[in-house]
């Protein structure tokens, strides 16, 4: 796939000023108005028609490529939200960037061989992920199917995430004077406390994969003083949205009945949007997989065991999805750092963007150019929907 790299090369140095702009200027969730638009405006110069503020957020995009021929609709998805003290130490200069090229790239065969490319910017994922409303309001109803690659200390597979929900349980009791008069008053807090201990006592019975974390945003404000008002949000996660189901279920119960053991009245609201377990599709990661071997001639490692949640697990639900990891070949550097953002500024990270690039757009031409690839893919897609 010469030709492939070929425009590769020409773009390569943009993309890698695009990558260092964002590094230099991150934005968090929601708030991407420069980093949008520093995107946008590169496959604008492609051709691509671009409109802006898509599935009611203002920083999301969708940028579409038609070659005016048939064929399968390819979608790579686009991230450029940083984190608050670390700015993008989670490397979505770096997704943002590899999607766009892998987009252009692409976007020069198709008058060839057919179909579309569509590129998607995809605000929020560290908090509010976009790809959620994306889902739900048929955003991918034209797309075929959709990829993602994320930079990760080595290369990984495509694997599984847990689905996720944000809760936040609020408790209301009665201000008094908590030595003079503690029997007039009704002690938020203690609910909260008690919510704790029950949702601890409930880990001894749920499956393994289930994870249950959360924090006291708002506990009271003076030790003489029974708090009116106290707040925890949990997350809560597990491998299956079923079983997700259930335990959340479980935690309501026991939010309730922290309520009733202290007299205070509860309200249950979701902080954040909830995420769904991904589901791989296996024959276009090994595809991919294939592709990025012979692209850097080094290891991509078997799928990780994840325990954490992303907004690419909704995606996967509606279209055929991947999301794998590309490698610094750094063992053992951690995300959601300062050390991992400064990574993407360097030689290997512009290397990442080149390969990442690259590998995703020979995947998308693979799929195109090969009907019994497509048609594979459709087929594990529909299967795992039935099951």
């Amino acid at each position: 796939m010469d030709s492939l790299k070929e425009e590769l090369i020409k773009i390569h140095n943009k993309l890698c000023k695009i990558s260092d702009h964002l590094y230099e200027h991150p934005e968090l969730g929601d708030q991407e108005y420069q980093s949008m638009k520093l995107l946008a405006d590169f496959l604008i110069d492609h051709q691509f028609n671009v409109t802006t503020g898509i599935a009611g957020r203002e920083t999301a995009f969708k940028a579409t490529f038609e070659s005016g021929k048939p064929g399968p609709v390819i979608a790579y998805l686009a991230e450029y939200d940083a984190l608050p003290g670390v700015g993008h130490g989670c490397g979505h200069n770096l997704i943002g960037t590899m999607s766009v090229g892998a987009g252009v790239i692409l976007s020069k065969q198709l008058t060839k061989i057919g179909g579309s490319v569509v590129v998607l910017g995809t605000p929020a994922e560290e908090t509010n992920g976009a790809k959620v409303p994306m889902s739900e309001q048929g955003v991918f109803d034209s797309i075929d199917l959709a990829m993602i690659v994320h930079p990760a200390d080595q290369s990984y597979e495509s694997g599984e995430s847990l689905a996720m929900d944000a809760i936040q349980f609020a408790y209301f009791g009665k201000t008094a004077h908590a030595a003079a008069a503690p029997e007039q008053g009704i002690n938020a807090l203690d609910s909260v406390i008690q919510l704790f201990n029950g949702i601890n006592a409930l880990r001894e019975h749920v499956p393994s994969d289930v994870r249950i974390h959360g924090v006291i945003s708002e506990g009271g404000k003076a030790a003489n003083v029974l708090p009116d008002r106290a707040v925890a949000q949990f997350y809560v996660r597990a491998k299956e949205r079923k079983v997700l189901e259930d335990i959340v279920a479980k935690v309501k119960n026991i939010a309730e009945g922290a309520a009733m053991m202290t007299g205070a009245t509860l309200e249950i609201s979701y902080y954040e949007l909830s995420y769904d377990n991904m589901v791989t599709n296996q024959a276009l990661s090994k595809t991919f997989t294939k592709h990025l071997q012979q692209i850097t001639k080094k290891p991509v490692l078997p799928a990780r065991q994840s325990y954490g949640s992303i907004d690419m697990g909704n995606v996967s639900h509606v279209v055929p999805a991947i999301h794998p990891y590309i490698g610094f070949d750094q063992p053992g550097l951690t995300a959601h750092t300062k050390e991992f953002a400064d990574m993407t500024i360097t030689e290997t990270g512009h290397q990442v963007i080149a390969d990442g690039a690259l590998a995703l757009a020979e995947t998308g031409y693979e799929v195109v150019t090969t009907p019994a690839l497509f048609t594979a893919v459709k087929e594990e897609f529909k299967k795992n929907n039935l099951e």
